[in-house]
């Protein structure tokens, strides 16, 4: 596997030498000064990787090239929006990146409940509560018509949780959830989500979807002709927030998404955190079937802790059989003969980075812990393959 971190730019706290010290080789960024919709030009996309080969790594994997909320609704200026993706992914061919990740999650990116859920050992995870959330989107939202989407006993557990919260609880779970994009440090406000979300009243779940084929049946033929991989995200949490639709959260999910658009270049992003927090999919099974749809991996795990309630977990120990994901992983990299990027997904906060201005499940230390580990399991399954 190609080792790589994320790294969100020259305004990210955490440096290039830094990342280069844990032992990646490759970065995993994206052109976050550039609005959404706009085409990323060649000079920009060079400025960008010589930095990083400044640093001595290169620009190995887009997270992301961002999918402007009119594709996703299929509306107004969706259609020059797809050209200039196109351009995009173009251009980043000719400066030499060829995979491209993004996500067709409607307005938000991934959501938690809690950044800063204390392990017993100290350290900080994220966490994800749905009764919370309920609570969030009942009584602090106070999102229109937000009653039918919930049963009076779902309405009661949610009154009853927000009824221990202090007054800066509540600030601070409104705060979490409504959490600004990946690279952004301005979080979204109450009155911006409810316009956004007005514009999403009537797409469903089938109607997104067929959104989203309809994009990739533009642009993944342009990616598959000039060798450009598109791993699509997995929604996180694989399942509807703020009553919006989903179309990534499953088997079927993804299985649709390629019989769709039946070309190597329309792939996944395999996600374990997104994948694992869905207690139906199994992850084992999606490697078997999709595998040759694998463009990028986020390795990660979640313990769920009930119906209700997961949490992000160390990354060998937790729900996802990580032994086995890696030795399937692995098993298909060696049939292929492709060496697959992958990056350390989220990380644990560890006290010697408190206090410090960073994206939430972002931080150094949890990372190289996580990279650490995966690169060990890597190794040591590779050694038993060899010698069995």
């Amino acid at each position: 596997m190609q080792q790589t971190m994320r790294w969100f730019g020259p305004n990210d706290t955490i440096s290039l030498k830094d990342i280069r010290q844990c032992g990646a080789t490759g970065i995993v960024t994206a052109l976050h000064q550039i609005p959404v919709g706009e085409i990323w030009t060649v000079q920009d996309i060079k400025e960008r990787q010589q930095i990083i080969r400044d640093a001595g790594m290169e620009w190995a994997v887009v997270e992301s090239l961002p999918v402007h909320e009119d594709i996703k609704k299929a509306s107004d200026n969706y259609k020059q929006y797809i050209e200039n993706y196109k351009i995009s992914i173009q251009n980043l061919a000719k400066c030499g990146i060829y995979v491209v990740t993004y996500n067709f999650m409607p307005i938000l990116d991934w959501v938690r409940t809690d950044h800063d859920f204390e392990n017993t050992d100290g350290s900080k995870a994220l966490l994800y509560n749905q009764v919370a959330f309920n609570y969030f989107d009942l009584f602090l939202l106070k999102r229109p018509n937000v009653e039918k989407d919930y049963s009076e006993e779902q309405k009661q557990k949610a009154l009853a949780y927000g009824n221990l919260l202090t007054e800066d609880k509540k600030k601070l779970l409104f705060k979490n959830v409504l959490l600004g994009l990946p690279g952004s440090k301005i979080n979204f406000k109450a009155e911006q989500i409810l316009d956004l979300l007005e514009n999403y009243k009537d797409i469903d779940n089938n109607k997104l979807r067929a959104n989203l084929i309809y994009f990739l049946s533009e642009v993944a033929p342009v990616a598959e002709e000039i060798g450009v991989k598109l791993a699509i995200h997995p929604d996180d949490p694989p399942f509807s927030v703020l009553g919006l639709p989903r179309v990534a959260c499953s088997e079927e999910d993804i299985k649709s998404i390629f019989d769709a658009v039946p070309v190597n270049a329309n792939g996944l992003c395999y996600c374990t955190g997104s994948l694992g927090a869905n207690p139906t999919n199994d992850l084992v099974k999606i490697i078997d079937d999709y595998g040759d749809r694998i463009h990028f991996l986020h390795l990660r795990n979640v313990i769920r802790i009930n119906e209700n309630v997961f949490r992000e977990s160390e990354h060998l120990h937790g729900d996802n059989p990580m032994e086995k994901i890696m030795e399937k992983l692995i098993q298909l990299m060696n049939s292929t003969n492709i060496s697959l990027p992958m990056r350390p997904d989220h990380g644990f906060l560890h006290s010697i980075e408190e206090g410090k201005e960073q994206y939430p499940g972002y931080s150094l230390v949890g990372r190289l812990k996580g990279l650490a580990e995966l690169r060990g399991l890597e190794m040591g399954i590779r050694y038993k393959l060899m010698n069995t």
